[in-house]
């Protein structure tokens, strides 16, 4: 599970919920641009982590924040109040190269008239090295002797 599937997965559970009826919302990832035309989102990746759990075990956190810019200025607030309802149940099972992934830590922020949504989709990761080889276990002879 890469950090751009996950984006994908994420895209196309917005276009889902928000763009089953009407093309509406424009959804974007990585650059955010001048220009842009509201209502629309903005996928990123905030400060991802890898780190080793056990052995060849590492685990991924994967947070990210998904940015809405609402159509209205004049009721902003109301409006993104109703897409951060919505975004919890949208985003809280994606699909992920195949799989069904749950996002965590949902929480969202109205700052400055945009909303931002947050959520986590964290993994373990195993990772078999190819010059690693796997070590057979030899015999072993186990005897148990009873008093009485």
């Amino acid at each position: 599970m890469t950090i751009n599937s996950i984006i994908d997965g994420i895209s196309v559970a917005l276009d889902a919920e928000f763009n089953a009826e009407s093309e509406e919302y424009t959804i974007r990832a990585n650059e955010l641009k001048q220009g842009l035309k509201e209502p629309c989102f903005f996928i990123s990746c905030i400060n991802p982590t890898f780190r080793l759990f056990f052995d060849k075990r590492y685990f991924r956190e994967n947070p990210f924040c998904i940015q809405y810019f609402p159509k209205s200025r004049n009721k902003a607030k109301e409006e993104c109040n109703d897409v951060a309802d919505r975004l919890f149940l949208a985003l809280e099972y994606i699909t992920v190269d195949g799989d069904l992934t749950m996002g965590t830590k949902m929480h969202s922020e109205f700052v400055d008239g945009v909303l931002n949504f947050f959520v986590n989709y964290d993994s373990f990761v195993y990772i078999k090295r190819d010059n690693e080889e796997t070590a057979n276990m030899d015999s072993i002879e186990q005897k148990t002797i009873l008093k009485g």
